[in-house]
């Protein structure tokens, strides 16, 4: 089965691809690094002739609000017109747990739109909802750093691990649409103040890191169902410690 993943040279794409060849398909990285851009729509027909899925786990290349927005909105658009054309029977996109909770957020308003453009286009599709990656904690630490000072909220999160991701991912791919939602996350459910803590600490960061109910993730307030899976959510069995162990 030919199978184009969309951000295919990406965390996720690149792992997605080499598990979906692994497994016997025909899995096409496709990226502007490789001729294809969903922005423009250059390479787009020739890449999806013959498709029968598309997995859309390409990123904004700027989370600042109006590009962000534009790029889904536009990305969205091409990607969803093409695939009607070359006759795509399952679209999987990747998206985050907890979009519709994290509205403040110009980023969380760009992915619910592209979510409600896939469920509105005629496309059998299946969304997958992740919690946040394991490898974006050092990217966490760093959007509450203050000196020497991290300051995270308490809200509890459940990161998983990017081949995880990319497995899950993989097992919507060459499955059947489902028409709506999956979500996927961690093992274990933390605070993000304490499992940033840990991280820290096992790498050797002498960073501090205080916990505040109030303190923003990445400018947003968050409780703890904000980040969190609904309990049907598809569970990993990576966790913290053995994550850093295959580092």
């Amino acid at each position: 089965m030919k199978i184009v993943v969309i951000g295919g040279t990406g965390l996720i794409g690149t792992q997605l691809v080499k598990q979906l060849a692994a497994r016997g398909h025909q899995a096409l990285a496709a990226s502007p690094s490789t001729g294809v851009n969903t922005l423009t729509g250059e390479g787009l027909a020739a890449a999806l002739e013959g498709a029968q899925v598309v997995v859309d786990v390409a990123n904004a290349p700027s989370f600042e609000d109006r590009s962000v927005m534009d790029f889904f909105e536009t990305s969205g658009h091409n990607l969803l017109a093409a695939e009607a054309r070359a006759g795509v029977r399952h679209h999987v996109a990747l998206s985050v747990v907890g979009t519709e909770r994290l509205q403040d957020s110009g980023y969380f308003r760009a992915k619910l739109l592209q979510e409600k453009k896939i469920a509105a286009a005629k496309i059998p599709y299946t969304i997958v909802r992740a919690t946040q990656f394991l490898e974006f904690l050092g990217a966490i630490a760093q959007s509450g750093t203050e000196g020497q000072t991290v300051r995270l909220p308490t809200a509890h999160f459940q990161p998983i691990a990017s081949d995880e991701v990319a497995t899950a991912v993989a097992g919507v791919a060459l499955g059947a649409p489902v028409s709506g939602m999956v979500e996927v996350a961690g093992p274990e459910r933390v605070g993000l103040a304490v499992l940033v803590g840990r991280y820290l600490s096992a790498i050797g960061d002498p960073r501090t890191v205080v916990a505040d109910p109030q303190a923003p993730y990445f400018g947003v307030r968050v409780n703890d169902q904000s980040l969190t899976p609904g309990e049907r959510a598809w569970i990993g069995t990576v966790g913290l410690e053995a994550w850093l162990a295959r580092q």
